[in-house]
């Protein structure tokens, strides 16, 4: 996924609906990179670590990949871990930025009645949470940042709909401390997580996967005996499922939308992508009525 971020205008209509969506994003900070990218944000988001920021909305905060350092006016310097949530209060002093190494993070921001009430279900004092790489969770912020890329009409009470269910989640994990799992089958959601987060690159499933702590070949069967596909299956239904989303809502052409989605050639897309569903890229364009 490309650096991404916008930030909604909204009015009384989304006010009268008592939940409404104010920002959301996805930023990856290499190594050694400023931090933050405060020429990608209104003024009223830019901070620097001497001075910090205080917000008036609640905001999620998923760190994806990488590690750093989170400080507020209740929390002492503490390292953030990858697979991590923070939790931003409106009014509550806050700083955090990646180490030298850099980070993804991915974030929604948000204000209302409704979530006012259900984020008194969180603490100011512990505003972690820890959901590891959790597929689940990656998959609510990728659908949140396309129903905000889409801007279909309506879309502003859709997202909300995404966001409650990011609270929901964490939510639980946060109660439960995690989700019910053994070890396989967290290992077997860390493996859909990387592999949803590999879409645009052209990596090999081996070198994806290298990254978890078990060998390829049991890794291989333990994927498919849960989710009845190898992960090389698994990813190109991915790939796929996002070509039919570009062709969908993108002018994109279709070696553009190759590319994004970690194809070799546009060839090679379409001979896999008419062998699923029929049809050739082109025509379920035509199809759409794009």
């Amino acid at each position: 996924m490309n650096n991404y971020n916008k930030y909604l205008s909204f009015g009384k209509q989304e006010e009268d609906w008592g939940f409404y969506i104010t920002t959301t994003g996805y930023t990856k900070i290499d190594t050694n990179q400023s931090y933050p990218l405060n020429n990608q944000h209104p003024d009223t988001h830019k901070f620097n670590w001497d001075s910090g920021r205080i917000l008036d909305g609640f905001y999620i905060v998923f760190i994806s990949m990488g590690e750093g350092i989170f400080e507020s006016a209740n929390i002492e310097s503490t390292k953030v871990k990858e697979g991590t949530c923070f939790i931003l209060f409106p009014g509550v002093w806050h700083r955090y930025k990646p180490l030298k190494s850099g980070w993804e993070e991915y974030w929604v921001g948000f204000k209302g009645n409704y979530p006012a009430m259900l984020m008194k279900k969180f603490d100011p004092a512990n505003p972690f949470i820890k959901t590891g790489r959790s597929d689940n969770l990656l998959k609510l912020f990728h659908n949140l940042i396309d129903q905000v890329q889409q801007a279909s009409p309506g879309y502003h009470q859709m997202i909300t709909g995404t966001t409650l269910q990011i609270i929901s989640y964490i939510q639980a994990v946060s109660q439960y401390h995690e989700i019910n799992m053994d070890n396989t089958a967290k290992l077997v959601e860390e493996a859909k997580f990387l592999l949803r987060e590999s879409v645009p690159n052209k990596a090999t499933i081996e070198q994806i996967l290298s990254k978890l702590p078990a060998g390829y070949s049991k890794l291989r069967k333990d994927f498919k005996n849960l989710t009845g596909l190898s992960p090389n299956q698994y990813l190109l239904n991915l790939r796929l499922d996002k070509v039919k989303e570009l062709l969908s809502n993108t002018s994109l052409s279709i070696s553009e939308i190759a590319y994004q989605t970690g194809f070799e050639s546009v060839s090679y897309l379409s001979k896999l992508f008419k062998k699923k569903d029929k049809i050739a890229p082109k025509n379920y364009r035509g199809r759409k009525a794009f």
